[in-house]
């Protein structure tokens, strides 16, 4: 689990009524950046955050948006198909910690095991 996007994850519509997902995250050891390119299709209809996405060809895993900045766009809670994952996604390395709190507070009164999250860090 992860407070935030350690691969700097960006979207944009595909052609076919997908969603192009860029992956990008700096590697210490390798002194290097890496990226990886994925589709990303709506599961239940554009206007939820239902999504199919997926790395490795055919094999697509769950992407559900729960919580959503929905005025600035700033940060969202997302997990997986159950709740053995869990990402607090930010646009800055740096969020305000009552919205942190209040989002923690969220994931946790729904099941999620908040004390697993791993906070990385920015600098």
């Amino acid at each position: 689990m992860n407070e935030s996007d350690p691969n700097n994850s960006r979207l944009w519509l595909r052609d076919d009524g997908g969603v192009r997902v860029l992956n990008r995250g700096y590697s210490t050891e390798e002194n290097s950046w890496k990226e990886a390119e994925g589709k990303a299709y709506f599961a239940k209809g554009p206007d939820q955050g239902y999504l199919k996405v997926s790395f490795f060809g055919p094999f697509y895993g769950s992407y559900i948006v729960f919580e959503l900045d929905h005025v600035n766009y700033q940060y969202s809670l997302v997990s997986g198909p159950n709740k053995s994952y869990l990402w607090l996604l930010a646009r800055s390395p740096k969020i305000n910690e009552d919205t942190k709190d209040k989002l923690i507070s969220k994931a946790a009164a729904l099941g999620f095991d908040t004390k697993k999250l791993i906070y990385v860090e920015h600098e």
